[in-house]
């Protein structure tokens, strides 16, 4: 009998697991939520999870908000933690900012966030940046070389030497569309000797043109602003070594004169940027972009190394504040690593 019950059990068991493989129930369908219904969502349960939650903006109680993400809320939670604003960007960030640091958990809401930039001092100057408050470095030293250039609509030129200040503010001045003039407050006491042609009264340096102040063979080293000066530094101690640089003051960085870079690439076949601004989506980070769409990619001998800024806000001891931005030291370093010395 054992024997029969076995071999009536095992037919039964492969068509059950036939049965089981044919007729399996599916995976029940998604729940279909839109983004404004998720946003809702999350932040109802935060309200509901931590009583120091609290939503504030421009008609995100009564009204639900301006595009209904913060519908109920009010009607759930109350006019003290849902609240509403004047229209006034500024000052109800820097309240969320002020209420975070007292250990409360705002959500500030900006109606668009194209009115943002009405917050922009709050967003960044004090929600970014007080955790490494110590003095005032933080907000008062910073390269708006990569924010400016980023926009339709501007042109952004940043000079090193006497020449470059004087030729393109005067091209500035007679320009017809808005010009960002980026001047370093460490270069306004830095002497340079000014050339014959550039003490003249009719003296401009055209934006939108780089200007090639060192010529060399081995690598192309771009970089704008204060920066230039230390390249021609890292350039002087290289040559000793053999290693001659080419070194590029950008003077503009919108529009950015990409041929000369270009050009320069195709002749030494590597490339070096300097920048004292963060390294994410930087000048630099553009520059090597363009280079890699363009002609010059394929002249490249190594891959492109960009120097910049440490990706802090800028601390306020000098020794720490020395090691945040690029040093001579650095673009030597970064120069052997591209040519693999």
């Amino acid at each position: 009998m054992a024997v029969v019950a076995v071999l009536v059990r095992k037919p039964l068991e492969q068509v059950s697991g036939l049965l089981r493989r044919r007729f399996h129930r599916t995976a029940p369908a998604a729940l279909q939520v839109t983004v404004r219904e998720a946003i809702n969502q999350g932040m109802d349960e935060e309200l509901e999870r931590d009583e120091k939650v609290f939503l504030l903006g421009e008609e995100v109680a009564q009204y639900d908000g301006a595009y209904k993400v913060s519908r109920g809320l009010w009607k759930k939670y109350g006019d003290k933690r849902i609240i509403d604003t004047p229209i006034s960007e500024m000052g109800f960030a820097g309240i969320a900012v002020g209420a975070a640091m007292a250990g409360l958990r705002p959500i500030c809401e900006f109606m668009t966030f194209n009115f943002s930039m009405q917050a922009i001092d709050q967003v960044i100057n004090s929600a970014a940046k007080t955790y490494y408050m110590s003095g005032v470095a933080a907000q008062h030293s910073q390269c708006f070389a990569a924010w400016y250039g980023h926009c339709p609509g501007l042109k952004v030129v940043s000079p090193w030497s006497s020449e470059d200040a004087k030729g393109l503010i005067k091209s500035a001045i007679r320009d017809n569309n808005p010009v960002v003039v980026l001047e370093n407050e460490l270069m306004y006491g830095v002497p340079f000797e000014l050339p014959s042609e550039a003490q003249s009264k009719d003296f401009l340096i055209p934006i939108g043109k780089a200007k090639i102040e060192r010529q060399g063979t081995h690598v192309t080293i771009v970089a704008h602003s204060r920066p230039v000066g230390h390249c021609l530094e890292a350039a002087t101690v290289l040559s000793k070594e053999g290693i001659e640089c080419e070194v590029i003051n950008l003077r503009t960085i919108r529009p950015m004169d990409i041929e000369t870079i270009e050009g320069s690439v195709m002749k030494t076949n590597h490339l070096v940027t300097v920048e004292g601004g963060w390294p994410q989506f930087g000048v630099g980070a553009e520059i090597c972009a363009r280079i890699m769409e363009g002609p010059a990619f394929n002249f490249l001998d190594a891959p492109a190394v960009r120097v910049t800024g440490a990706d802090v806000p800028m601390p306020y001891a000098k020794i720490l504040e020395d090691n945040s931005v690029p040093q001579v030291k650095d673009i030597i370093f970064a120069i052997k690593k591209t040519l693999n010395i």
